[in-house]
């Protein structure tokens, strides 16, 4: 019977049942090795229940009763970027394009408690900045990105925590605001660059005031300092031509006038062109009597 199937004589029965036997323990050999990649965990169910998650590396499992339903990346994700429109606390319409990346940490929690997780965590993130940019106004959008940012993360995560996702990073990529908006923010920057200039001219006008009044005060304390060395001199000279008097009597006098005589006689004689100076005999008398009296004083 054997040779009518085909079959080599030396193979029996028995040893037919012994090659299934090998491959049937073969095959409950290679469905109870699960080799997972390091990116991926796999879900494990026993009969249509959730039995245990498989790490990364060579796990066993129980052949034909224990089954990998769900083999779940564990690589960061991104979100496609959505743009939501958003009302300001100043009643501004603007529109937010956000990006949101974000891992699964726990699959057991994602694949029995989230159906679509890219739609929910979009929609999730939709509502939280719509949230967010309500409690501001537009100028606190526009400056407090960063802090408005860390916000929106924060909220992303609490609410996603029952999803066993973890929010790694999330971005307002930009700020859009409508044309009539935009066209009275210029409107308004335009106005406030003219009024800084406005505020800049009057104070450089006003420095300039200062400054000349100040130059005009210093000039008008030099010229009294002047005036008042020149009265101290002349005072000085006064108290000496006094003192000469009042030692030496009618000669100092002679003598003082007769010095005032010769810086006029000399002024005279230095104008231009040739000119005679007549002098009286009696001023001639005069000087020789002065000089002769100091120089026999001396």
């Amino acid at each position: 019977m054997l040779e009518e199937m085909g079959l080599p004589p030396f193979v029996t029965g028995g040893s037919i049942v012994m090659i299934a036997i090998a491959l049937f323990v073969i095959l409950l050999v290679l469905k109870g090795v699960r080799i997972v990649p390091q990116s991926e965990k796999y879900v494990v169910e026993r009969f249509g229940r959730l039995r245990s998650v498989l790490g990364p590396g060579i796990n066993l499992i129980v052949p034909l009763i224990d089954v990998v339903a769900h083999k779940i990346s564990i690589l960061e994700r991104q979100l496609p970027n959505a743009m939501q429109d958003a009302i300001t606390s100043d009643n501004v319409l603007v529109k937010v394009e956000t990006s949101v990346f974000y891992r699964i940490t726990e699959p057991e929690k994602t694949v029995y408690r989230i159906r679509d997780v890219d739609a929910a965590i979009a929609t999730t993130v939709a509502g939280i900045v719509r949230s967010e940019i309500g409690k501001m106004e537009l100028d606190e959008v526009q400056s407090n990105r960063s802090a408005l940012i860390m916000t929106i993360k924060a909220s992303v995560e609490d609410a996603v925590d029952n999803w066993g996702i973890e929010v790694t990073r999330a971005e307002i990529l930009d700020v859009n605001l409508d044309e009539a908006t935009r066209a009275a923010m210029l409107q308004q920057l335009n106005a406030e660059r003219a009024r800084r200039a406005t505020v800049m001219e009057a104070e450089g006008e006003k420095r300039s005031v200062e400054l000349a009044a100040d130059a005009e005060l210093y000039s008008a304390e030099q010229k009294a300092k002047a005036r008042r060395i020149q009265a101290e001199a002349e005072a000085y000279a006064t108290a000496i031509v006094a003192e000469a008097i009042t030692e030496h009597g009618i000669e100092a006098a002679q003598y003082q006038v007769a010095l005032k005589q010769v810086e006029a006689l000399t002024a005279l004689g230095n104008g231009e062109g040739k000119q005679t100076v007549v002098v009286p005999a009696s001023a001639l008398e005069a000087f020789g009597n002065a000089f002769k009296f100091f120089g026999g004083k001396g």
